[in-house]
């Protein structure tokens, strides 16, 4: 098998993920697929705990599994000793049916239902970020009709932005979500949380935003939250346990993105957390982080089908698969860049530039606006890369197209993790209308 950073081929030039024959995928599960390579996901959590096991500092490793949640997906981060973040109930419940245990879950979201905390309180779920005055409420409340405690954190926008695409930008003043610093609605939320026995605060938390490919913008969150916990702590007497950087770790999606490894971001985290916290003579907080796009994403293939082709004499030609934004719409909603290759021979010399078109019945999608391939025809599988985070997750059913399945590949075997939707599926929720009246 011959391997680069980007795919591994077999000795038939085949296109190998797991060590499993693409086209043999294709052809034993259908296409559209989307299939992880599981060593991959290992090797990434790996890599992370392994980066701050030689800083030698305390730290979590908290998958955000908003990127590709599934049982089967928890269960590979159990395995690994790593802690997952979840947003929503599904999430948390999903996790429960993986057997997760929950003192390694961290609830974020910036509009929980009573329902969703009321479940995470019964789990006894390790930690729930606070992220507005509402909730703080709510979870009051909560807590004293079910004479429970729970440990917190304070989600705090910093006003540190990330250079990303604008939806992407999270730690911005003017963000949806967590406590605004300049206005003193963190300083406001800090002193109702201290005040509530039931909540133990542990720590603060901020996200500056997601796919970043650069230190700095983590080197400068560390220094405007090591300046408020410094200020905390002179006004308030309070040093957090937890200060919980959140995620946002850039991968390669294309040839331009210029990736940093995992030591070299915790290594820049690390140390401006200590320069700061000796700056300070602050006490030296564990050290959370939260990846999920750099954990799954580079692990995914999305596996097509080649159908028709439109050629126009002078334009570039749309060739068509038979998935697209229903199952990735990043490219339509993000403008999101991605590779592809053709299934049988990835290293093909290139003859045409192309349209990598979807099924769906929109102009915006397109998978690919420039994709490079050797000749192609229907029936090919074509592999687009990198499609591992928040293609599944954020997948639907427009057109009434079904969901695709999703496997796991490793060793060479492949294993069926959630199932392709069927048509009955797509209608198992619909009810009859019952005409009232007339005629």
């Amino acid at each position: 098998m011959l391997t680069n950073n980007l795919y591994d081929i077999n000795e038939h030039n085949h296109l190998t993920i797991g060590g499993v024959d693409a086209l043999e995928l294709a052809q034993n599960f259908g296409t559209p697929l989307i299939v992880y390579d599981v060593a991959r996901i290992k090797q990434q959590l790996q890599a992370f705990q392994t980066a701050f096991a030689q800083q030698n500092i305390d730290y979590a490793v908290s998958y955000a599994s908003k990127a590709f949640a599934a049982i089967a997906m928890y269960q590979v981060v159990n395995q690994a000793g790593a802690h997952i973040d979840v947003v929503s109930g599904g999430e948390l419940y999903t996790a429960l049916q993986a057997g997760f245990p929950m003192e390694k879950v961290s609830f974020h979201g910036n509009n929980k239902t009573p329902a969703e905390l009321l479940l995470a309180v019964k789990q006894h779920v390790g930690v729930i970020i606070l992220d507005n005055f509402y909730e703080i409420e709510l979870l009051d409340q909560i807590l004293q009709e079910n004479q429970a405690e729970i440990k917190v954190m304070l989600r705090i926008t910093p006003g540190v932005t990330a250079h990303t695409h604008q939806y992407d930008q999270t730690g911005q003043e003017d963000s949806k979500f967590g406590f605004d610093v300049r206005s003193r609605q963190a300083t406001r939320a800090l002193k109702m949380v201290l005040a509530n026995s039931r909540m133990d605060l542990i720590g603060i938390h901020a996200h500056i935003g997601s796919q970043i490919l650069e230190v700095e913008g983590f080197e400068l969150e560390v220094q405007a939250l090591m300046q408020i916990i410094k200020d905390w702590s002179q006004q308030y007497d309070y040093q957090p346990q937890v200060l919980n950087l959140g995620g946002g770790f850039g991968i390669r999606y294309t040839a331009q993105d210029q990736i940093i490894e995992p030591e070299v971001f915790v290594k820049a985290i690390v140390q401006a957390v200590k320069r700061s916290a000796s700056k300070y003579q602050l006490s030296i907080p564990a050290i959370w982080i939260e990846p999920g796009r750099s954990i799954v994403g580079a692990a995914g293939y999305s596996l097509y089908t080649i159908g028709s082709r439109k050629d126009v004499p002078g334009l570039q030609s749309y060739v068509n698969v038979d998935g697209g934004m229903g199952d990735n719409i990043r490219p339509a909603l993000y403008q999101a860049d991605y590779e592809a290759i053709l299934a049988r021979n990835p290293q093909a010399a290139a003859v045409e530039t192309v349209h990598l078109a979807g099924r769906y019945c929109e102009s915006g999608d397109i998978l690919i606006d420039q994709q490079k391939l050797p000749a192609s025809h229907p029936g090919d599988i074509v592999a687009v890369l990198a499609t591992g985070a928040y293609g599944y997750s954020m997948a639907s059913n427009y057109n009434r197209v079904p969901r695709p399945a999703v496997v796991f590949a490793e060793a060479g075997k492949s294993q069926l993790v959630i199932k392709r939707e069927t048509y009955a599926d797509l209608v198992s929720h619909d009810c009859f209308y019952q005409q009232k009246g007339g005629n």
